[in-house]
């Protein structure tokens, strides 16, 4: 499927320079303190820049990019988005969620609404926009990403693929400034797997700040300006991609490169 790049607001030079996700030696512990599922993580993510991923189930990749928005709680460290420190505060977290759009494994459309108006509900509500401007925006969006003749329909009329295409619309439909993927492609069939990529590296060609948990070796080998590896809570390696790939220096990232590829 060919694809246009997605359209992303003006940045300032100045805002260029600041890194869109800093998160410095973030713990988070589960049960009542007995799980220390991420232990002192570290990462920072610059802007227009694709970060990928990768590690075993249970690494803890899921949840710390859900801290990010916090979707998940953290009890020690740092996160910043976009200069906004993340805290307790609903005002400081309704902020960041409003800059930072996301993509589950699960596509999590309201069944009820059609992909037109699971894609403007967001804007409408949370930006209040028009009706008119979102449905605009939300048309051009559903074009971009290779289904606009499916606006009218329900999602339980299209396939995995399909609805996991609304699902980056409706992201999109915010105007976020990052993008997180938590694993976008495992709840597809393989046949569908291809489209849905094709639509993040249309976004990735854009300059969109990404942050992808995936499996994909492909997709990170040809997209992703660096790949962090992540196991039992703690950030073993980062590298560009042919550095990760051909020359990893943790023997934790080779045995587990030998494991998939």
């Amino acid at each position: 499927m060919s694809q246009q790049p997605l359209p992303l607001e003006n940045t300032t030079s100045s805002a260029e320079q600041q890194p869109a996700i800093v998160a410095e030696q973030v713990h988070k512990w589960y049960a009542s303190n007995k799980f220390h599922v991420l232990r002192g993580v570290s990462l920072t993510v610059n802007r227009g820049e694709v970060v990928v991923i990768m590690g075993p189930s249970g690494s803890g990749k899921s949840t710390f990019i859900r801290t990010f928005n916090a979707l998940e709680e953290y009890q020690k460290g740092r996160i910043v988005i976009d200069g906004i420190e993340l805290s307790h505060d609903i005002r400081n977290i309704d902020a960041i969620r409003r800059e930072v759009g996301m993509v589950f494994q699960q596509f999590n459309l309201f069944p009820h609404l059609s992909v037109l108006q699971n894609v403007t509900l967001a804007p409408i509500w949370v930006r209040r926009w028009k009706k008119a401007k979102a449905e605009e925006v939300a048309m051009q969006l559903l074009e971009r990403v290779g289904i606009l003749e499916q606006a009218h329909k329900y999602p339980g009329q299209l396939s995995g693929g399909q609805q996991q295409r609304v699902a980056i619309a409706r992201a999109l439909a915010m105007q976020p400034k990052i993008m997180l993927f938590d694993e976008p492609t495992s709840a597809l069939d393989p046949e569908m797997v291809r489209e849905v990529l094709d639509t993040m590296r249309s976004l990735a060609q854009s300059g969109m700040t990404m942050v992808v948990v995936t499996h994909e070796v492909g997709f990170a080998r040809e997209v992703a300006d660096r790949i962090v590896l992540m196991d039992g809570g703690v950030l073993v390696e980062e590298a560009p991609p042919k550095e990760f790939f051909q020359n990893p220096k943790e023997e934790r990232t080779r045995k587990f490169l030998s494991q998939i590829l």
